[in-house]
């Protein structure tokens, strides 16, 4: 068994910063096993949480003048809630991370405290027939975990899921980044082949589905997460595509058709960014999100191939015309 303290460094908040931009995406993660935190004895409870180091962190932080153990699930360095979708925050690691750290001989008793949203992948039932251990699901939050000990059980508002401002504009970082270099690269082919108002369209369409979406997320009455990134997108992009019909490239029909084409590229180019949400956030189910995906995903590919082949077509109208 190894030991863990409850203090937060500094060189830990440098990971989770770097964490929060995803980079080096697969190093943020602990060994998984039995830890101990405190001076725990064999009354003292155990609580289960992911190798990811933000969830490690969150819970250890919040064991602070708590004798405990806390159970590391090999996760592959994802939290609890993705990787319970994914299923490694499931029955079979947590039936076999009992047997390997031999739980069953460091405690007296057969209780685990697991978070409310590692739910979806584990069946209660099955690891108390196959280990002896009784799963009891904690808050949603790990900063609740002294005052549901304290109160022997949770309240309703430690139940509550709540997806406020804070949680998600920290999603916005690691997406920024993935976006970014794709994104680069799209703006200076766009530049060259439509000139800035095309270029600048697709880029705050980009923005508009990462940075503006989870900002207005609950105000926008649409169900599905692509819908409403179609419209942010459509906004961010309408000043573009407003002075490329006005004046667009040469003639006004040009412009007009360089108008199209952007529009075609930017609506689905913000509804896929906000669909990379869906699994992000608490708001959704895995049913869902494969509806979503199937609904989409051809109306997406046809509007950004239209809007290619419409840059392609001006370029080479541009080409032929200047000989």
């Amino acid at each position: 068994m190894r030991t863990a303290t409850t203090k937060i460094t500094g060189a830990d908040r440098w990971d989770h910063f770097l964490a929060r931009w995803g980079v080096r995406r697969s190093e943020h993660r602990v060994e998984p096993g039995l830890y101990g935190v405190g001076r725990p004895t064999a009354d003292s409870p155990v609580f289960v949480t992911a190798n990811y180091t933000l969830s490690f962190d969150a819970v250890r932080s919040a064991l602070a003048g708590i004798d405990g153990y806390v159970l590391v699930l090999d996760t592959q360095g994802v939290n609890v809630w993705c990787a319970a979708g994914k299923g490694t925050f499931g029955t079979e690691e947590l039936v076999g991370r009992i047997e390997a750290t031999g739980l069953a001989e460091v405690v007296s008793h057969r209780r685990l405290i697991l978070p409310q949203l590692g739910a979806p992948g584990v069946s209660a039932q099955e690891v108390k027939r196959r280990s002896g251990f009784a799963v009891e699901f904690g808050p949603v939050r790990a900063s609740d975990l002294p005052g549901y000990l304290e109160g022997g059980g949770a309240t309703p508002e430690m139940r509550r899921v709540r997806f406020g401002l804070v949680d998600r504009v920290v999603l916005i970082p690691v997406e920024l980044r993935h976006a970014f270099w794709p994104g680069m690269a799209a703006a200076v082919v766009l530049y060259f082949a439509g000139g800035w108002p095309v270029a600048a369209g697709v880029a705050a369409a980009m923005l508009a589905g990462i940075v503006v979406f989870p900002v207005v997320l609950p105000w926008m009455p649409m169900r599905d997460f692509t819908s409403k990134g179609f419209v942010l997108g459509g906004v961010a992009a309408l000043p573009f595509a407003i002075a490329l019909a006005r004046g667009g490239k040469g003639a006004t029909w040009q412009g007009w058709v360089w108008a199209a084409a952007l529009a075609l590229l930017a609506v689905p180019v913000a509804g896929f960014l906000t669909l990379n949400f869906t699994g992000a956030t608490p708001l959704t189910s895995r049913t869902g999100v494969r509806l979503e995906i199937a609904r989409y995903t051809r109306p997406m590919a046809a509007m950004a191939g239209s809007g290619i082949l419409l840059v392609i077509a001006m370029v080479v109208v541009r080409a032929i015309g200047g000989r």
